[in-house]
């Protein structure tokens, strides 16, 4: 006797989309909790979610029955590996020790600054305090700031990095995300601190400016330039 399970599985290696969302959704407790392995990562819990959910697809379309073993025992390491995999391969999660003692260096510096000069200080201040490199100094406080999360809204008319995105099925929304990733990683130096600064530290153009040491319409400019990119490489 096929079970639900069962019939949801035949029908969604045939390429039925609500079929393949209902298993997700009626599978959401086991991604989340391999997922939950993998947390304190530098990964957001949501982007491992749909890193899990991904692996769960394409778990759903190479089972075989034939196989003599549960569906859930055959999705559980593919789930995982896709996990491991992305954290293997995507370099911005592993933050070296060093980068993190430069960042307790210019955290130090910078609030030693502020409490001298009455205000936040400008990033060439910051340099010639630390004696690093402006590119430095913003790529360190970048890589060890908070997670990135492409919902975050910036500007005044609250757009996010997830708008670059289409609006497509479940499947494709989460290769999407993922390759938002390795799309910003096309981006010039330059661009990748603007995006990173303004959508993954949620910071103002002005503040941003301040932290590059160049002016509002630049940044501006460059953000616009960068987003466009963004869009042709997904």
């Amino acid at each position: 006797m096929i079970t639900e399970q069962g019939a949801l599985l035949e029908r969604a290696k045939q390429g039925d989309r609500e079929a393949s969302e209902a298993l997700v959704v009626g599978n959401t407790g086991l991604i989340w909790s391999i997922a939950r392995r993998y947390f304190g990562r530098g990964v957001d819990p949501d982007d491992l979610y749909q890193l899990g959910c991904l692996g769960f697809l394409k778990a759903v379309e190479g089972f075989d029955p034939q196989y003599g073993t549960q569906f859930s025992t055959y999705a559980v390491p593919k789930i995982a590996g896709e996990i491991r995999r992305f954290l293997r391969d995507d370099g911005t999660v592993k933050v070296s020790r060093s980068l993190k003692e430069r960042s307790a260096q210019i955290k130090a510096a910078r609030a030693r600054l502020t409490g001298e000069l009455g205000r936040e200080p400008t990033l060439m201040e910051l340099s010639a305090e630390t004696g690093l490199q402006p590119e430095e100094i913003a790529s360190a406080e970048t890589a060890t700031g908070a997670t990135e999360s492409i919902q975050r809204q910036c500007g005044e008319d609250g757009f996010s990095l997830e708008d670059v995105l289409t609006d497509g099925e479940m499947e494709e929304q989460i290769v999407e995300r993922i390759a938002l990733r390795e799309a910003i990683a096309c981006l010039s130096e330059r661009e990748q601190m603007v995006i990173k600064l303004r959508f993954f530290h949620g910071l103002t153009q002005d503040k941003t400016s301040k932290i590059l040491g160049v002016s509002q319409v630049q940044i501006s400019r460059i953000e616009k330039k960068a987003l466009a990119a963004l869009k042709n490489y997904i």
